[in-house]
């Protein structure tokens, strides 16, 4: 799990950019897929979140190439989301029945996924 943060240069004026600024980035490498959450900044300084899902896929030639997939979500969508996920994944663990891998119970508990804070990206 690579994990980082970037600070703002002091001398650099990001209100006129064309380019978002990056304030936090996490990667989390699950299986054969890699997920990027990255808060980024608009010209206004308003933080929202991108994520952006990685698999490393191989053309007919058997070149490798990385096939990216990437949702934006704003501040306002937050509470939203993060309810619908919360929801959403609460569903799975109910309904899903147990699948054993190799004799080991795959036993994921919501609770792992509750405590999402959206609202600390504005700290």
């Amino acid at each position: 799990m690579s994990l980082k943060t970037k600070d703002k240069p002091e001398n650099q004026d990001y209100e006129g950019s064309k380019f978002r600024e990056e304030i936090f980035s996490k990667a989390v490498r699950a299986g054969k897929r890699t997920y990027f959450f990255d808060v980024k900044s608009t010209r206004k300084n308003e933080y929202y979140l991108t994520i952006t899902e990685s698999k490393k896929r191989f053309d007919q030639n058997g070149k490798s190439f990385y096939e990216k997939h990437k949702i934006f979500l704003y501040k306002e969508d937050f509470e939203k989301f993060s309810d619908g996920l919360v929801e959403i994944l609460a569903y799975i663990n109910e309904n899903q029945p147990f699948i054993e891998a190799d004799g080991i119970e795959d036993d994921v508990s919501i609770a792992e996924y509750s405590n999402v804070e959206f609202e600390d990206l504005n700290s």
